[in-house]
């Protein structure tokens, strides 16, 4: 693999387009990077750090400034962290049991109720001789899959500990704690860090600083282009990130000495928002035939929509199970509802976004 970078006119390494590459330094974020490193700063001192909670568009660097704080404390403030994804780990128990594994610790990963798993973890937290701070990314998902009972548990978990633990919520929605459990509610005591949209001219310095790292030479304007490319769909870095890979593909293909302008016109058609598609590829199959049926016709009731999907499926799911799919498809902002007055009272109408 390194042979054919070394090899290649238009590449000297892919690895820096990737979207989970973490760069020693995160341009336009040094502000918010200082806030939660500012909030976190008490548990080196064993004291109690500010739970944080970080909500903004999708790309724009809330999961790689927790990463990149992270990293920091691990090697330079003796703070333990846990980095959890709740698309990966959406249920009490499993977020429970990635924390203790993650501290370097046993622990069964089936067949043990969640008492039995808190009570392991408040084993662990008390023989480990460093505070913790956990991070919840996507905690959205871990509410929607009724998973939120392990918030309270977290919450309120360094009564039982003598190192401290702190937490960090992630979210695209700022409103994400509207409904959860007053007790859950009352405990949280956040603080909240905004992260607001780059602007062009920021988009063009980070893909920048990414080219430079990736390609032998590219024109300035094609990183610009693959700026623009990004804030119109939706100021997501990773659109960007993919707009310079697929024009440094070309660009190779084509036998050219730099990455052009041209290269990326060829390309945009292609693009397509990220978000949407990683939540597509990580929805259960109820739900993908629910979004495949409405590609059919503009709109559905509810029980059409339900009646659809019992002809195509032999074993369908109850009407109160397939309401919770389409709840969580119009959380997730897949598919829209709107109510209306019929014969038999309210109905809802549910389409395509």
């Amino acid at each position: 693999m390194e042979n054919s970078f070394s090899e290649s006119k238009i590449f000297k390494n892919e690895e820096f387009l990737s979207p989970e590459f973490l760069p020693e330094f995160l341009p336009h974020r040094e502000q918010q990077i200082k806030d939660l490193a500012n909030n976190l700063m008490p548990a080196s001192e064993g004291r109690n750090p500010q739970n944080t909670f970080i909500f903004g568009a999708p790309g724009i660097g809330k999961t790689a400034v927790v990463k990149f704080v992270f990293r920091e404390f691990e090697n330079y403030s003796g703070i333990k962290t846990t980095y959890i994804n709740c698309w990966d780990y959406k249920t009490a128990n499993s977020v429970l049991v990635k924390i203790i594994l993650d501290l370097g610790f046993f622990v069964q990963r089936r067949g043990w109720a969640k008492d039995e798993i808190i009570s392991r973890l408040i084993e662990v937290l008390n023989k480990i001789n460093k505070s913790v701070i956990i991070c919840l990314d996507e905690v959205d998902q871990l509410i929607l899959n009724n998973g939120e009972e392990v918030l309270y548990d977290l919450l309120r978990i360094n009564q039982y500990t003598k190192n401290k633990v702190g937490i960090v919520f992630v979210s695209n929605d700022p409103h994400v704690f509207v409904n959860v459990e007053p007790r859950i509610k009352s405990s949280l005591n956040i603080e909240e860090i905004e992260f607001k949209p780059y602007s062009l001219e920021e988009m063009k310095n980070i893909l920048q600083e990414r080219a430079n790292l990736t390609f032998h030479s590219i024109e300035e304007g094609a990183v610009l282009l693959s700026a623009n490319c990004a804030i119109k769909k939706g100021g997501d870095v990773r659109v960007g990130l993919e707009c310079l890979l697929k024009a440094g593909r070309v660009a190779e293909q084509e036998n050219s000495e730099k990455v052009k302008v041209e290269h990326v016109k060829k390309i945009l058609p292609k693009i397509e928002k990220v978000k949407p598609n990683i939540i597509k590829e990580k929805i259960d199959n109820i739900e993908k035939i629910i979004l495949e049926i409405l590609k059919e016709k503009e709109k559905f009731t509810s029980g059409e929509l339900y009646e659809t999907y019992c002809k195509k499926i032999e074993k369908s799911v109850t009407e109160r199970s397939f309401r919770n799919h389409v709840n969580r498809l119009i959380q997730l902002k897949l598919i829209k509802v709107k109510k209306s007055k019929g014969m038999r009272g309210q109905t809802r109408i549910i389409s395509r976004v």
